[in-house]
This record gives structure tokens, C-alpha cells and sequence, in this order.
């Protein structure tokens, strides 16, 4: 079996635009949460989001480019290059057709989408789309601009999966080099749907908490007072490899993707199964691919998104699988970052395997009161990390439509 190893790590997130600062303000419970910025609110139900801070695309890209790529790509070529550089890649030296790019996103261009479509709309009538606006608006197009910038010739497209659309890009990802189809994958994803449209959509949907007087803490993940989840936007980039090839390279190894399961909860258009049941089956397929059973997982970064009845199933679905652990620790990371949508999954990849390298769970903020049938199931590290000897770290991620995608991370070990 071909080994798969990250050796390159990036991100963009509203607690940190790189990865040092990403991680250090995970560790320390900072929320990212604060009134939107970038329209005006008033007249909408939830007001606050989890918006980048200090990110300015000129810092990053010229005004041609600018022009050409919508926020969500701008937002993943921005990772991806804190990958590379802290992979240490110089792809010159690599064979190229043995490299690909496995990108995802949930509502790729939706920004591009909105705005040209509501000038149109207050016009005339005469179309005077830009001529990027197919391109700009493509869910898959982040990934091929990542290609075209690198030259990289190898497998390259984009998995939508809503919620759990970067898991499912790890997983695939996992799987092509495993198959021996590549021998490096730069994966993640991106989201960039802080506006109008996402956010009166998800709000009518009754998803979004509406704790408009608290914004920094509305996103608490099991508390028996949360009211929906906090929108969140960003990047997460992480570089798989297999491990022969990066240790030919030299290449500084910061963890291992040890196994992968997607499955359905074929149950309902936006909710969860109440009983979890296609938690339970992903969580078990990336236990069986793993070759591990559920006592070794010593962590998992739920998908937890602070909503009523998600965090419930998941928890349920969570008790099937690993029984009535207490030594298990579970945090859920979107009560810093809010929900990044089709890029949560690789965010909180990287959390696990930072909490893996270091040995330390970052906590849950905001949380006070557990719901009461939960409270004594497992170790619960409220608003202050956790000193833990990590050994295996599981990351669940869910998307509407019933979609399912948990994939496990590994200590890296010789």
C-alpha cells in the first residue's frame, strides 16, 4: 500500500491568514465572528458572519488578475502558495504529469454570479457581462487555475459535496496517489459566499443564528441554547504526497491520511438523519480503510456547526460508533471560524493535524451547557485547549443533500 503523507500546509481564515496565525488563535479560542462589512445588513435577519480580516487581493494579485478570478479562487491560490512555500516545493525538479490538483468548493463564483446578475437586472436590460464571467463563476475553475499557475499536468477537477466538499477532495485525492494514479495532489478548498445572496438564502432557511447583539459568540456547537450557524469564508490548502516520493525529495513530512468514507444519509434535502445514519457509515468506512478500530481514534473535529439539530445527530451517530468514551476528545473548531461551507473540511484538516504534530485539542468556545444526554459521553474541551497525547485525529464533515465525508489523519511516524 502506497503511504500518504501532507507536506505542504496553508491557510486563509477569518482567525488568521496563515497557518502560524490560524493555529495559534484556534489554540487560544479566538472568534472570528464580527458585523458583516461587506454589504449593508439592516435588513436582514443575521447580521454578523466570520469574514477574512486585513485581506486585501492586491497584497496578492495584480489588478489583470483581479479582473479574471472571483474571490473564492483568489482566496485558494492565496493557500495554495503557503503550501508550496512551506512544502518547499519547487515543482521544476518534479515530474510534473505526476501531479494534479483536486480542488473544492460549494458555491464557487456565487459573488461573480450575484453581482453581474443584479446589474443587469437594474440596467436596461443589454447584457454587459464581463467576458470572465463563465470562468470567474466555475466551481471547478479554482482548481484549474491552480494547475495553469504551477504547469501541473496530473488528475485535475472538482467534487461538490456541499458541506463536505473538501473532505470529499482529500478522500479522492488520497485515493488517486494511493492508486498509484499520482504522486502528489495539491488539495482543499475554498469559499467565498459571504453576501446577499448566501446569506439571505441560509437565513431563510432558518440555518443561521440571528444572535445579532453577540456576534462573537453565537456559533456554540452542542450548547442547548444555539440557534443556528455563523457563516464563515477562507481557504484551506494541504499537499499530499506519496511518501516514497517526499522522502526522496527531503521533504519535512507534518502528518498522514491513513483512510477515507463517504456514504448517505438518503433521508432528507437539508436536514440530517435524525439516528445518524450516514455519519455512522462514513466514520466506519475510514475506520475499515484505516485498519483501526474506534478506541484508537483519540480526537475527532466534529462537523458541529451550532445548529439545533445537527449537532444532536452527529453526537448520536458519534455514540454508535465509538460507545461512551470519556478519554475521547471531541472539539468543534466552527465556533472560532464559523462554517466555511465547501472549504470547513480542509480547515479543520489542518487543525487535526496540527493537534496531532502537537499533541494538543483546541477547544470549543462559547459552549457552556452541554445538552444534558450528552454531557458525560466524551471529553469535551471547552474554551481552553487540551493537552492530549494524540495519535489519530478524525474529521467529519456533512452537506445538505445528505452527503457524508470523514477522513482520518495519523501522527506521522517512520
Amino acid at each position: 500500500m502506497r503511504r500518504v503523507v501532507i507536506t505542504g500546509i496553508g491557510a486563509l481564515t477569518p482567525i488568521g491568514n496563515n497557518l502560524n496565525d490560524y493555529w495559534t488563535n484556534l489554540k487560544n479560542g479566538v472568534s472570528g465572528a464580527a458585523p458583516i462589512t461587506k454589504f449593508d445588513t439592516s435588513k436582514f435577519k443575521s447580521t454578523f458572519a466570520c469574514e477574512l480580516k486585513n485581506f486585501d487581493p492586491k497584497d496578492h494579485f495584480d489588478v489583470k488578475e483581479i479582473r479574471k478570478y472571483d474571490a473564492f479562487s483568489q482566496y485558494a491560490l492565496v493557500a495554495v502558495d503557503e503550501a508550496v512555500k512551506h512544502g518547499n516545493i519547487d515543482f521544476d525538479t518534479l515530474n510534473k504529469d505526476r501531479i494534479g490538483v483536486i480542488w473544492g468548493s460549494g458555491n464557487g463564483g456565487i459573488q461573480t454570479f450575484q453581482d453581474q446578475m443584479m446589474e443587469f437586472c437594474e440596467g436596461d436590460g443589454t447584457p454587459r457581462f464581463t467576458p470572465f464571467f463563465i470562468p470567474r463563476i466555475l466551481v471547478d475553475i479554482a482548481s484549474g487555475i491552480i494547475s495553469i499557475k504551477y504547469g501541473l499536468r496530473g488528475v485535475n477537477f472538482c467534487p461538490v459535496s456541499a458541506c463536505a466538499t473538501s473532505n470529499t477532495a482529500l478522500i479522492e485525492a488520497f485515493n488517486y496517489i494511493k492508486w498509484d494514479k499520482a504522486d502528489m495532489i495539491i488539495s482543499g478548498g475554498s469559499e467565498a459566499a459571504i453576501n446577499q445572496a448566501a446569506i439571505g438564502g441560509f437565513s431563510s432557511a432558518k440555518a443561521l443564528s440571528t444572535r445579532n447583539d453577540s456576534p462573537e459568540t453565537a456559533s456554540r456547537p452542542f450548547d442547548v441554547t444555539r440557534d443556528g450557524f455563523v457563516m464563515g469564508e477562507g481557504a484551506g490548502a494541504l499537499i499530499l504526497e506519496e511518501y516514497e516520493h517526499a522522502k526522496k525529495r527531503g521533504a519535512t513530512i507534518y502528518g498522514e491520511v491513513v483512510g477515507g468514507g463517504m456514504a448517505a444519509d438518503a433521508y432528507h434535502l437539508t436536514g440530517t438523519h435524525p439516528e445518524g445514519d450516514g455519519a455512522v457509515l462514513g466514520m466506519t468506512e475510514a475506520l475499515r480503510e484505516a485498519g483501526i478500530s474506534a478506541d484508537q481514534i483519540d480526537y475527532i473535529n466534529m462537523h458541529a456547526t451550532s445548529t439545533a439539530l445537527g449537532d444532536n445527530s452527529e453526537l448520536i451517530a458519534a455514540k454508535r460508533v465509538f460507545g461512551e468514551r470519556t478519554s475521547l476528545a471531541v472539539s468543534a473548531t466552527k465556533s472560532m471560524t464559523g462554517h466555511l461551507l465547501g472549504a470547513a473540511g480542509a480547515i479543520e484538516g489542518i487543525a487535526c493535524v496540527m493537534a496531532l504534530k502537537e499533541n494538543l485539542v483546541p477547544p470549543t468556545i462559547n459552549t457552556t451547557e452541554i445538552e444534558p444526554e450528552f454531557v458525560d459521553l466524551f471529553d469535551f474541551p471547552l474554551g481552553k485547549a487540551k493537552e492530549k497525547q494524540l495519535t489519530y485525529a478524525m474529521s467529519n464533515t456533512f452537506g445538505f443533500g445528505g452527503h457524508i465525508a470523514s477522513v482520518i489523519f495519523k501522527k506521522f511516524e517512520e
